[in-house]
């Protein structure tokens, strides 16, 4: 071929395909929905995940891949060599490959190509039968379950598509699976919305160019959640002009990191963002690792791609692009929500943060293209 579960965010018209969408904040219920959707496949289930581990979230998952996979069903898994090194084993790899899933490890080490080992495959999907997919910020790791990692799991979220766009997403993984990481579905939405990569045959930045389209046209507000918020200068331009021209700017960011470098770097922007009206908020209870943009109220994304020089340059991604009502106002919702949690930013006390915690800056500054 080629080509708590929130409340739907679209209900199918009578006589019409229409997507359906449900938002996921805490991973024991994605994880729980996913095995649910694997278990009940018919035909082929498609996993892509930047970390797959075969650790007490990811063996539940795995298990029923390969009962499927014995079952006669077309099943394969897309990881990334680099993420999911170390927790998806060789042994684990043999026990999956015994079981006839098809698997492939994307960008494995070469000394003959050394440099392609930066390209990441970055992605998190899950398609079932060409009728469901799943795509956000979520990777399959105790990071993300509060069950095994405690109440400090990782904040994220994830939207399961039922509808025209899942049989995207099915054309989208198959065209990578086959080596076209340039594929893309096609510029004309599916309804209100669509899947994007960041990377096309016509537009090695297509992400970027949505994005920066969109800020540049907003009236009202510009809602961003990031756990790595490291932009180039035309993105921080619109930011900035945004905010000038009255629009309520907010970026939320992380305080608790797994990448300090990266922290550096967005800490090196703060200055020069506060002092033309962005309002900056870091989360403090545990590590924001959602991947949020909302632009006034008819604009909404959501997908694997974080705010930075590698999401937007470098790695292979997958965006949810919607201008369904419903959907958007969930998120809106998610992120008031997680601002009541975060501690912002003021400029008067970020100028006296102290001589040391500058240095680092600017350190994060000159290697922000590498993180």
């Amino acid at each position: 071929m080629r080509g708590n579960p929130g409340d739907a965010a679209g209900k199918p018209e009578s006589g019409a395909m229409k997507d359906v969408f449900r938002l996921f904040g805490e991973g024991d219920e994605l994880y729980a929905e996913m095995v649910h959707s694997i278990r009940t496949a018919t035909r082929r289930i498609f996993l892509a995940s930047y970390i797959l581990a075969a650790d007490e979230v990811g063996a539940d998952l795995l298990d029923e891949l390969m009962k499927q996979s014995r079952q006669g069903l077309d099943v394969r898994i897309h990881v990334d060599a680099l993420g999911s090194s170390g927790v998806l084993t060789r042994q684990h790899r043999r026990q999956l490959r015994a079981a006839g899933v098809r698997l492939q490890r994307f960008h494995r080490w070469s000394w003959r190509q050394p440099l392609r080992y930066n390209r990441r495959d970055h992605r998190k999907l899950l398609v079932v039968d060409g009728e469901t997919a799943y795509v956000g910020g979520f990777n399959i790791h105790r990071e993300g379950s509060r069950r095994f990692y405690g109440p400090q799991r990782w904040r994220d979220m994830h939207v399961c598509i039922n509808g025209p766009l899942a049989t995207e997403a099915d054309a989208l993984f198959d065209a990578f699976w086959c080596g076209d990481t340039q594929w893309n579905p096609g510029s004309h939405p599916v309804g209100d919305s669509r899947i994007i990569p960041n990377t096309t045959r016509t537009c090695r930045v297509q992400l970027r160019c949505a994005i920066k389209e969109q800020l540049a046209g907003a009236s009202d507000k510009i809602w961003l959640a990031t756990p790595y918020f490291v932009p180039d200068r035309g993105l921080r331009k619109q930011l900035v002009l945004a905010a000038r021209r009255g629009v309520d700017v907010r970026i939320l960011t992380t305080e608790k990191t797994d990448s300090t470098p990266a922290q550096w770097a967005a800490r090196a922007f703060y200055r020069e963002l506060l002092e033309h009206g962005v309002r900056v908020f870091e989360y403090t209870p545990r590590l924001l690792h959602s991947k949020v943009l909302l632009v006034d109220d008819a604009w909404g994304s959501i997908g694997t791609a974080n705010f930075d020089y590698r999401s937007l340059f470098i790695n292979y991604e997958l965006t949810l692009i919607s201008e369904n009502e419903a959907l958007n106002g969930q998120l809106r919702n998610e992120f008031i929500t997680d601002l009541r949690d975060a501690r912002e930013i003021t400029g008067i006390a970020w100028k006296h943060r102290g001589f040391i915690k500058g240095v680092y800056d600017t350190l994060g500054l000159l290697l922000r293209k590498w993180l």
